[in-house]
């Protein structure tokens, strides 16, 4: 496959949620063009080609399959081995702009969105090719094609002549194109995942007739799950497995939507292929032994995702514990966990299979209801992403629990949570494991990457699995807190000091008139009067009720059931807290949803840091949501063509980027290099009075150690304090030249790009202390007005940015300015790896930037940008 091939194919999700292979057409594609082209109705062929066209000519398929992939290109469709649509892009004359786009579907294809898709990828490609405008020629009575391109978002303008519909339109992404885009990416994948969690048929291959090994565990599973639809056991010889028929193939003898699969690695191929021949749309596999277990195992890991996906169908794995769902309609267990989850209004998906069974166990302890599970294991296929998109509309779901391993699209991941989140909690702990994009990012124990991540898409982090259970408990069934005040009532003083010390660092604050101590010596039944006391009081946002039990243990569990029983409906959350045994909750009786689980903790410093957490979120869900902002003196067209220029040529730290950073409106103040007996002659040049700075590192900037002289007024005092470096720094030693400023607040901002995780912008202020204490804020782009005015102020140090201790506060305007345009120009640019503005002076009045350093890599497509694709 050539680099074009390999860059322009894509698995993409139609609108029913199955899968197909979208690909630059080949020579060798010819006779399956022709065969294409046979199974087309008569009103197909006609409405495509405007004629009967009854066979394609030699001349014509000649032409068809051969492209240069530059100036005509053309897609082919592929599923279960054959070709079902076509559709191309072909210039209108050499080096023109503008190029007539079309495309066919299948008769028995039509209808699954894969118009759309089309339009989409040949967008793409033809934007890398220098194409600006597409124009189309469509019969009237082709009504289907007509809403194809009006629905697609684009600017589209069309008359009417000679009997044709003639369309023509900008082929530029348009706010209302990318809308379209995802709105269908999120359909197709919350389709894709509904036909997985909601089976009428699931198969299992592997189950034993003796009953013995995983595959049988499974098919017990799904047996006394009460599973509603039909179950169907594989096998090659045995009649009867699990006390239900079984059959030696599915093809021709079931119709399954789901199989669930735990056979030897080798066996898998195999029982794919039975499942793609038999229409299965998604498998769990549960088999072991791919690309955990190395090269060989990724290998046949690749193969099998390959394999899958060219049959339509979705994967769940492999190496997973497989999924859930507690419906009563459809009471589905197809995992390795002996008893279906608890019923409840929580999605939760965790990367790993091993901790999985864990996972159930804790949340079934803590009385935590769980309306569908998915456990992705390799995830291979199926990810968290997709999952957060089925969530994101599931009726079922009223909020989502994560735990994640890694980031197979980060920046997606991102956005899709940013939009469930405005709709749904969603709490997230990340493994320690980090992937190799992070490490650029991390500062100490805290990695900044995903910090930023989860903080810019209003995810709740947390840092244990304990705590994700504590902030789950606190969003399952229980109203948000509408701001940071909490009441305290308790019955043990120390409980109510403790709360009041551990509060600020939470975030939160002691209501006026809290905390209430009611003394030892109070009923069970005063204690619940004043809980809810609290819950209806108009000054408080949130309530810990701390109970400090007497000796016998139903003192603690009267409190704990009534508080259950009564604060259900209660308009504020509440956080009960029972000095005791951990392993002491009170949980609704299993399948009861209705009420739920009460939010218990064994220490107050657990309950108010979840509160907290939760506190935060729910004002994060409370700004409005931020806008990208137009900026004048941008010139997106220019800076592509500079970042092009310097990713062939390289780039560094000696004013290369300049240019480019002009492009997006952002001047750098000028500056020259050099050394020996031409820095005075330099600084003349350049205009007195001069700043001289040591150029080489680690000293440059370093004002302290004496590498920075400023204000030098003459060529005299030039030469005089170049002497002086020399003597510090050797001879010869090169310096950077620059007219002196208005002096202002030192500040860095930071860009670091990986293919594996997208651009991060991080600010801070300057200096040695802030680097060495890692004090930096960060959010993926493309920044928003909000993004960019919130990390502003986020470093630790940002008090010296608005008048700390009578010093006069710096235009935060400009630097929340600054920080937009450099997002956009880092979004629009990945040819970009990584800039740095060092130092920017910020001031009451505007901002100067006085040196950019860059770097620039060939262009990789990003994740989660361009055309849809899996």
């Amino acid at each position: 496959m050539n680099d074009v091939s390999a860059t322009r194919a894509a698995d993409v999700l139609l609108s029913d949620g199955t899968t197909v292979h979208l690909r630059p057409i080949r020579p060798d594609d010819a006779e399956r063009i022709v065969a294409l082209h046979s199974r087309f109705s008569e009103r197909t062929r006609y409405l495509r080609y405007f004629s009967a066209y009854p066979r394609i000519p030699q001349r014509d398929l000649d032409r068809f399959v051969n492209v240069d992939h530059h100036d005509r290109e053309a897609f082919v469709v592929e599923h279960s081995g054959e070709l079902i649509a076509v559709g191309r892009y072909d210039r209108l004359g050499a080096g023109s702009h503008q190029a007539e786009v079309a495309f066919v579907v299948e008769d028995a294809h039509q209808g699954r969105g894969i118009g759309s898709v089309l339009i989409e990828h040949l967008v793409a490609a033809a934007g890398t090719e220098g194409i600006t405008e597409f124009e189309a020629d469509v019969l009237p009575v082709n009504q289907a094609m007509l809403r194809v391109f009006m629905a697609a978002g684009f600017h589209i303008e069309r008359e009417f002549a000679d009997g044709v519909v003639h369309l023509w339109f900008p082929i530029k992404a348009t706010p209302d194109s990318l809308r379209v885009q995802q709105a269908r990416e999120q359909r197709a994948e919350a389709r894709s995942i509904a036909r997985l969690l909601n089976p009428r048929t699931v198969a299992v291959y592997g189950a034993r007739s003796g009953g013995s090994g995983i595959g049988a565990a499974l098919l017990s599973h799904l047996k006394g799950a009460g599973f509603t639809g039909a179950l169907v056991p594989v096998h090659p010889s045995a009649t009867v497995v699990g006390g239900l028929p079984a059959k030696p193939s599915l093809i021709g003898t079931a119709d399954a939507d789901l199989a669930v699969i735990a056979v030897p690695v080798e066996s898998v191929p195999d029982v794919v292929a039975d499942c793609a021949a038999a229409g299965v749309h998604g498998l769990v596999i549960v088999s072991a032994g791919f690309a955990e277990a190395g090269p060989a195992g990724a290998q046949a890991q690749a193969a099998l995702l390959r394999a899958v996906r060219d049959h339509g169908m979705r994967l769940v794995g492999p190496n997973c514990l497989g999924v859930a769902n507690t419906d009563p309609a459809v009471r589905l267990n197809a995992t390795l966990a002996p008893l279906l989850p608890r019923a409840g209004r929580v999605g939760f998906f965790s990367q790993s299979a091993a901790l999985g069974t864990a996972l159930l166990a804790e949340a079934d302890r803590r009385g935590l209801g769980l309306s569908t599970f998915i456990s992705a294991g390799n995830r291979a296929d199926v990810s968290g992403n997709d999952a957060l998109q089925y969530w994101r509309e599931d009726p079922h779901t009223d909020a989502v629990l994560l735990y994640l391993e890694t980031f197979g699209n980060p920046r997606k991941f991102a956005r899709i949570a940013r939009e469930l989140a405005r709709r749904k909690p969603v709490a997230a702990v990340a493994s320690p494991v980090r992937p190799p994009a992070l490490d650029a990012v991390t500062v100490g124990p805290d990695a900044r990457g995903v910090a930023a991540l989860f903080a810019s898409s209003g995810v709740i982090r947390v840092d244990t699995v304990g705590e994700l259970f504590d902030v789950g408990l606190l969003i399952a069934g229980r109203p948000l807190p509408t701001g940071d005040r909490i009441a305290v009532v308790t019955n043990a003083a120390a409980l109510g000091v403790l709360t009041v010390a551990k509060a600020p660092a939470a975030g939160l604050r002691v209501a006026e008139g809290y905390p209430r101590d009611l003394g030892p010596a109070v009923s069970d039944v005063d204690f619940v009067r004043a809980v809810h006391a609290a819950l209806d009081d108009e000054g408080v946002d949130a309530v810990v009720a701390a109970y400090a039990p007497a000796l016998a243990e139903r003192d603690q569990l009267g409190v704990a059931e009534l508080l259950r029983v009564s604060t259900a409906g209660a308009p504020r959350p509440l956080a009960v807290v029972m000095p005791a045994d951990p392993s002491f909750t009170v949980a609704p009786a299993y399948g009861d949803e209705d009420p739920p689980a009460l939010p218990m903790f064994p220490a107050i410093e657990e309950a108010v840091r979840a509160l907290g957490r939760v506190a935060r979120y729910a004002a994060w869900r409370r700004e409005p949501i931020g806008t990208l902002p137009d900026l004048p003196g941008v010139d997106s067209a220019r800076g592509t063509d500079v970042a092009t220029a310097l990713a062939l040529r390289g780039a560094g730290d000696r004013g290369e980027a300049d240019e480019l950073l002009a492009a997006y409106g952002i001047p750098v103040v000028p500056s020259r290099w050099a050394s020996g007996d031409r820095v005075p002659d330099v600084a003349v040049a350049v205009g007195l009075p001069v700043a001289l700075k040591v150029a080489t590192r680690p000293w440059r900037h370093r004002i302290d150690l004496g590498a920075v002289r400023l204000n030098l007024t003459s060529p005299a005092a030039v030469a005089e304090a170049y002497a002086e470096l020399e003597r510090l720094f050797g001879r010869g030693v090169e310096v950077v030249v620059q007219p002196m400023v208005a002096p202002g607040v030192a500040c860095v901002v930071e860009v670091v790009d990986d293919p594996s995780f997208g651009p991060v912008v991080g600010f801070g202020l300057g200096g040695e202390a802030a680097d060495l204490l890692g004090d930096r804020a960060w959010r993926p782009v493309p920044l928003t007005d909000r993004d960019a005015a919130a990390l502003v102020r986020a470093p630790r140090a940002a008090p010296l940015l608005t008048g700390y201790r009578g010093a006069d506060p710096v235009d935060l305007d400009a630097l929340a300015d600054l920080l937009v345009r450099v997002g956009r120009l880092v979004d629009e640019q990945p040819a970009l790896s990584s800039l740095t503005l060092n130092p920017v002076l910020a001031r009451p009045s505007g901002l100067a930037v006085l040196h950019a350093s860059a770097e620039f890599a060939p262009h990789q497509p990003r994740p989660d940008s361009g055309p849809r694709r899996l």
